[in-house]
């Protein structure tokens, strides 16, 4: 009955490994006899606590059914054990565990050799896991390259934009990689963390997308912008009051190098959401000003000499037809606008139309056509003595001495079409791509247009002949 009580009583074998588990539950009932005597009771206990080796000098002691426990045990689960086991032997009436447990000593790194074990067992169990990870992994980043290669091969003969493309062959590169992870997580036991991973990514992105707002539109405004392709790289556009040529798309800002020679960076939201001009998809552009003349003059002699004009200018295109029409009437003169088309690939519209203005002018001198400024009243308190001349004056004579000029230095006036001080009347695109080229070189591989083969800056200088 002694050895059943032994195998009962959850006592482990001698080189078993104590662990809480094992020694959760309680010792079951030992039976020695009916009734059982002190010496018995001791006998039996002393036996039980040297064959477990698992405490230290143990000594048992019985008076009238009380048990005295006394050495020392390793750990408060073996001495709780050895109580239980005296508890519930037969015809015990009390307990008294007397067995110590020893603290270990400040130098004692039996405990932290234990705890390194036990990681490094853990570190071994994890291997195969570990191993199988990496491959997985490396097979997963393989095909996604394949994979991003094969969707930007299959995008380029179907979407223009580059950005674009780029996009959604990264995009189809990053999910082939996500699953290979969440495969991982899986197989490593980890399925809350793969779907926890699963779930959280639509959150990441949206917190992602309201902390870096800004960023993430103008990010979405390139990828519109290279759809959309309002410009080409060096188009002349206006954007938010700014003028320039088109230098860079890039991801985040639009550069343009203006007619100053800076280069100035949009942002690509901006850009979207402002109004744009291209003066560059249509070659012709229309450029007007006005002139006064004065109320003496005829108004349909003065719209005929400045038509005479633009129609012999070289750099004025005859279809669209150029007009002279009356603006308005002014408190000293009447106001004439004239409007003309140029070829704004060719000549520089601020040149063309200086030249234009100061032939008009030249023309209303040499035909005698005034040109007064504002009216200003003149008072005379004592008044001022008339004559009336008996001739008018000669035919061809303007009504002002100021405005007759010799007619041979008028004619050679009339015959320059661009002077010294206006430069040529060719297109400063050449001169803007020298400067840009002359700046600091922006990044390469960012820009998201296509560099165009017929490059306004790559076209030479078109001087018109004097």
């Amino acid at each position: 009955m002694a050895q059943e009580a032994v195998d009962k009583g959850a006592a482990p074998h001698k080189g078993i490994t104590s662990t809480t588990e094992e020694l959760s539950p309680a010792a079951a009932k030992v039976d020695v006899k009916p009734v059982a005597q002190d010496e018995e009771i001791r006998k039996r206990l002393q036996t039980v606590l040297n064959a477990t080796d698992w405490f230290t000098d143990p000594q048992v002691r019985v008076e009238e059914g009380v048990v005295f426990l006394n050495g020392q045990a390793a750990s408060e689960e073996l001495r709780k054990w050895a109580g239980d086991l005296a508890r519930n032997t037969q015809d015990v009436v009390a307990v008294a565990n007397r067995i110590e447990v020893p603290q270990p000593s400040a130098w004692d790194f039996r405990q932290t050799s234990s705890g390194i074990s036990a990681l490094w067992r853990d570190f071994i169990r994890a291997m195969p896991f570990f191993l199988f990870g990496l491959l997985i992994l490396a097979l997963s980043v393989g095909i996604a390259l394949l994979v991003t290669r094969g969707v930007r091969a299959i995008l380029r003969q179907r979407v223009r934009t580059k950005l674009l493309q780029t996009v959604i062959a990264r995009a189809a590169g990053g999910f082939v990689v996500f699953c290979g992870v969440y495969l991982i997580l899986r197989v490593s036991g980890l399925t809350q963390l793969a779907l926890t991973l699963v779930g959280g990514t639509g959150l990441i992105g949206l917190v992602l997308g309201i902390a870096f707002r800004d960023i993430t539109e103008n990010f979405l405004s390139s990828i519109f912008l290279s759809i959309q392709r309002p410009f080409e790289t060096g188009d002349l556009v206006e954007i938010s009051g700014v003028t320039g040529y088109v230098q860079q798309l890039n991801m985040r800002t639009t550069v343009l190098m203006t007619l100053d020679g800076n280069l100035t960076q949009i942002p690509n939201a901006t850009v979207y959401k402002t109004i744009l001009s291209n003066f560059t998809t249509n070659a012709n552009r229309r450029e007007d000003f006005v002139v006064g003349i004065g109320y003496d003059a005829a108004i349909n002699e003065a719209q005929e000499i400045a038509r005479k004009v633009l129609a012999d200018h070289p750099a004025v295109l005859n279809d669209p037809e150029p007009s002279v029409l009356a603006d308005s009437l002014g408190s000293a003169t009447v106001n004439l606008r004239v409007y003309f088309w140029l070829n704004g690939r060719e000549h520089s519209w601020l040149k063309v139309r200086s030249s234009v203005i100061r032939l008009v002018k030249l023309a209303f001198q040499n035909q005698g056509i005034s040109m007064p400024d504002e009216a200003r009243e003149v008072v005379f308190p004592q008044g001022i003595p008339v004559t009336i001349l008996a001739e008018k004056p000669a035919e061809g004579q303007g009504a002002s001495p100021a405005n007759r000029l010799p007619t041979e230095s008028r004619h050679q006036d009339l015959d320059v079409v661009s002077t010294k001080a206006e430069a040529g009347l060719y297109s400063e695109s050449s001169v803007i791509e020298e400067q840009a080229r002359e700046a600091r070189p922006l990044q390469e591989g960012e820009n998201l247009l296509p560099v165009a083969s017929g490059m306004a800056g790559s076209e030479k200088r078109k001087e018109t002949s004097s």
